[in-house]
């Protein structure tokens, strides 16, 4: 398991304002990452150190925002003022966490301004919209020149997550130990009963060590 990435929701304002926000504290500038067919949303993106990056990402008026659970979970972000929305996880063997979780893969798409559609299986989300400190997980299917690993990464590298939560729920639905790191990042947990959620992001970047 790595840490694939991090998404941040648009709040109502809408995503130029969310993506502005980012670029001013982190000093580099995003992407049009196109938008996802099957779950009514766009987004922006940001190719950082470690084969992540950043995902800036906003709900369409669109039907199928209304029936994915990916779109319905970026709402319900959004009109809480928007923010980090899940952190994501990328796996090798989707088969085992469907086994673990007890339900089936959804498919993902993303097409590009360009017209090229990158794919993968993502499973997990309804848990994070139970309970937002845990990340949801991912596997591409598409090529590896497809994806974000693939373009040039920004001079951004994750330090730090914090959580409002429980190490061990969060390691209990990863289904390994969890320790002070995870894939090299520092993971923080504070306020194990409030309301749980990914409360702040310290990057390593051009302005220097920002938290957002």
């Amino acid at each position: 398991m790595r840490l694939s990435n991090l998404s941040f929701a648009a709040g109502p304002e809408g995503l130029a304002a969310a993506v502005s926000r980012l670029e001013d504290a982190l000093g580099t500038p995003f992407r049009d990452g196109g938008f996802h067919p099957s779950f009514g949303t766009r987004n922006n993106i940001l190719p950082i150190q470690g084969h992540r990056y950043l995902e800036v990402v906003e709900v369409l008026e669109h039907p199928a925002a209304e029936k994915a659970v990916f779109g319905q979970a970026v709402r319900a972000r959004t009109e809480m003022g928007g923010g980090w929305f899940a952190w994501v996880i990328e796996v090798d063997d989707m088969a085992s966490v469907e086994s673990r979780l007890g339900r089936e893969a959804a498919h993902g798409s993303r097409q590009f301004p360009d017209g090229r559609r990158l794919e993968w299986e993502q499973i997990g989300v309804r848990g994070l919209m139970a309970d937002p400190q845990l990340p949801f997980f991912v596997s591409w299917v598409s090529e590896p020149e497809l994806r974000p690993s693939a373009l040039p990464a920004a001079d951004v590298e994750i330090v730090e997550i914090r959580l409002s939560g429980s190490s061990e729920r969060v390691a209990e639905w990863l289904g390994t130990d969890l320790a002070d790191t995870f894939d090299g990042v520092t993971l923080t947990f504070d306020a194990p009963h409030g309301m749980p959620g990914i409360e702040a992001v310290t990057f390593r970047c051009p302005q220097g060590i920002v938290t957002i």
